[in-house]
């Protein structure tokens, strides 16, 4: 389970302001059809990417062509178990320009983490070698690839035409991406480095970042989204065609990028029983659960990608269709392997729960009387590591009168107790109690939904339906960096 900082996210320099949150369920993806043709062998491709896909089919991140119409296209595609995909296929000719996939021991697919991918394409160059190259993280992994089929010299590619662009769609008009995109350039007419989009940081050097783009020469057909405009998410910001979105909203701008990475719920964590399921939407921020009821294998619950052992870290969560829901906190040292080994939070000594049911849920035990909740009510969870104290409130008013500000004191609080089995981080957790099923929606800062007042933390990162307390932070890499967990 991916719970450390993920190695592109470490802050300081060029600061990315948004993402686009992309839902394979809601069909999205933006398009648009330059109007005349570009250069056809000289081109670069940039784009970070947060997978959430980790079961399903394919992920198109970039399609551009005219499949239907007989001309071929150029795809850029992640497939559901991590394999990257690239290919230009000449239907006419029925042959492929190139055609590169990452062998089955190359997996992308950590959810926690943002990807930088480069495609930097000249075909006119007369060494095979250096006619298209791949970089992930500011290394070229171009020999990586199980390379099929290369470039030949002056190969057209079908890029920079008077052709469809699509970006989360392929060209069969399916495989729609799932997750988040950002920074997202192509380049009409020049063949260049990973350096143009991102720099190794100096202090620690296998951490690649962002670096302004907007001063780079876009070419003819070329464009640059950085998704800073939730009106127009498919916004030119280089001053070129707009792109259209479909099935998008302003509450798919998200601010979980690659200079700020939020907790997300982590869907290769085991639902903790076996008969527990979690379905994962909306860039892993919201799920739905079911179980099957045999030998009393339930209770699925999902857990943050980001955890921590210190510090003061703040959530919220919105039930939006239940017949039962449970939100606190678990400690991943007390995870079994196959997820069933051991039960959920309310059932694990270092765990905790607050069910919809007006109960506190901790190591087996339970103690009624809390003050139930229902569906659209949003409960907050303020863990405080540092004193091993644990409050909820239901619409902003603390539970059992608690005071989350109260330090050592602990009024009203919950205790936290540190697990068996030391090594673990503490993790924010959300899904059923008992035997029904819940649809809750997951805000750690970055969330699915708009909220009415949009609170942020003391930093200035998050936002947050109800105020933040004194000394709580947002559960992202900035917060980790820099104030400790």
């Amino acid at each position: 389970m991916p719970l450390i900082i993920p190695a592109n996210t470490l802050s300081g320099g060029y600061e990315v302001a948004n993402s686009c949150r992309f839902e394979r369920a809601d069909s999205a993806y933006m398009h648009k059809t330059p109007g005349s043709a570009g250069n056809r062998r000289t081109f670069t491709i940039s784009v970070w990417f947060k997978t959430s896909t980790v079961a399903g089919g394919t992920n198109a991140i970039l399609s551009t062509g005219d499949y239907s119409g007989g001309e071929g296209y150029l795809q850029i595609n992640l497939s559901n178990s991590g394999r990257l995909t690239i290919d230009d296929y000449d239907q006419s000719g029925e042959s492929y320009n190139l055609r590169w996939v990452t062998p089955s021991t190359y997996l992308i697919r950590d959810p926690a983490a943002w990807y930088n991918l480069v495609l930097a394409v000249d075909s006119t160059q007369g060494t095979q070698s250096n006619r298209a190259k791949v970089y992930l993280n500011g290394t070229n992994i171009s020999s990586d690839f199980t390379q099929t089929t290369s470039p030949a010299e002056n190969d057209d590619f079908h890029v920079n035409m008077a052709q469809i662009v699509q970006i989360g769609r392929s060209q069969n008009n399916d495989n729609y991406f799932d997750g988040y995109l950002a920074e997202f350039c192509i380049i009409d007419g020049s063949q260049l480095a990973a350096t143009s989009f991102g720099e190794f940081d100096e202090d620690s050097p296998t951490i690649w970042k962002p670096i302004d783009v907007s001063e780079l020469t876009f070419g003819t057909n070329g464009f640059y989204l950085d998704f800073e405009d939730s009106a127009n998410l498919g916004n030119d910001a280089n001053g070129g065609t707009d792109l259209t979105e479909v099935n998008l909203a302003a509450t798919d701008q998200a601010t979980d990028t690659p200079t700020n990475n939020f907790a997300t719920f982590n869907p290769l964590t085991p639902s903790r029983q076996s008969g527990g399921v979690v379905a994962y939407s909306e860039g892993n921020v919201n799920i739905v659960t079911s179980y099957t009821d045999t030998n009393y294998l339930r209770f699925p619950q999902a857990y943050s990608t980001l955890g921590a052992t210190a510090g003061k870290w703040y959530a919220e969560f919105k039930p939006t269709a239940m017949g039962s829901a449970a939100v606190g906190i678990a400690n991943t040292g007390e995870f079994g392997s196959d997820g069933s080994s051991n039960p959920y939070a309310g059932y694990a000594a270092s765990g905790a729960v607050y069910t919809n049911g007006g109960e506190y849920r901790a190591n087996d035990g339970s103690s009624g009387g809390q003050g139930t909740y229902t569906t659209n009510d949003i409960i907050g969870v303020a863990m405080d590591l540092d004193n091993l104290k644990l409050y909820w409130h239901k619409n902003g008013t603390y539970i059992n009168s608690g005071d989350p500000e109260s330090g050592a004191t602990g009024t009203g609080a919950r205790a936290i107790v540190a697990p068996a089995t030391p090594g673990g981080f503490y993790v924010f957790t959300a899904g059923s109690d008992n035997t029904n099923v819940a649809t809750i929606s997951g805000n750690f800062g970055n969330p699915s939904y708009a909220n009415s007042s949009s609170v942020s933390d003391a930093n200035g990162y998050g936002d947050f339906e109800y105020a933040v307390p004194s000394g709580y932070l947002a559960l992202c890499t900035k917060n980790l960096g820099s104030d400790g967990g």
